[in-house]
């Protein structure tokens, strides 16, 4: 009988149980990589399909009798009818009229903050720049010689004359609300 010593026999047995051990973990992870691969090939994506894609079909445009809204002719003539059809008779008015004091603010400078009736006459008082004022039927205010034309106990009616984009004057109406 051969007799070792200890630590030779410890060596050894700590080697059997190692390969032992390697062997048990060599099964599981070929288990585990078999189970992946099986449970891949099992696995099917659920993507939907896409709806077809709409074909945009192009309206075809046949002017009947229209004239071309780019022409030179077209342009040319609404140049010409502004230059003849220029309301400058409502500026002429205001030429030679002395301005008010409110007229050096713009509207929208101008608040009405009350109103009271003054001998049997509307009055607004309106604020402008911290200073207050009292304005009557028929003066005038704002940039655009905008006349007063009517005062209620919660409004101040006007009409303002304006340039539009051709450069024509015209009226137009404006309102100044009370301010609470």
């Amino acid at each position: 009988m051969v007799v070792m010593n200890n630590s030779l026999f410890q060596s050894v047995i700590l080697l059997v149980i190692a390969i032992g051990v390697a062997g048990c973990m060599d099964s599981r992870e070929s288990g585990v990589a078999e189970w992946m691969a099986r449970e891949k090939s099992q696995a099917a994506p659920k993507v939907q399909p896409l709806a077809a894609p709409i074909v945009f079909v192009p309206a075809s445009y046949t002017p009947t009798g229209a004239e071309d809204p780019f022409s030179v002719n077209k342009l040319a003539r609404v140049f010409t009818q502004n230059t003849k059809k220029n309301n400058s008779s409502l500026i002429a008015a205001h030429a030679d009229r002395r301005k008010e004091a409110l007229e050096a603010y713009p509207l929208d400078s101008i608040k009405m903050v009350g109103f009271l009736q003054k001998e049997g006459r509307p009055t607004a008082l309106l604020e402008v720049e911290q200073h207050l004022y009292q304005a009557h039927e028929g003066q005038y205010l704002g940039q655009n010689y905008g006349r007063i034309d009517k005062i209620s106990e919660t409004q101040l009616q006007l009409q303002e004359i304006v340039q539009d984009a051709t450069g024509d004057w015209m009226e137009r109406s404006a309102t100044i609300e009370l301010q609470e």
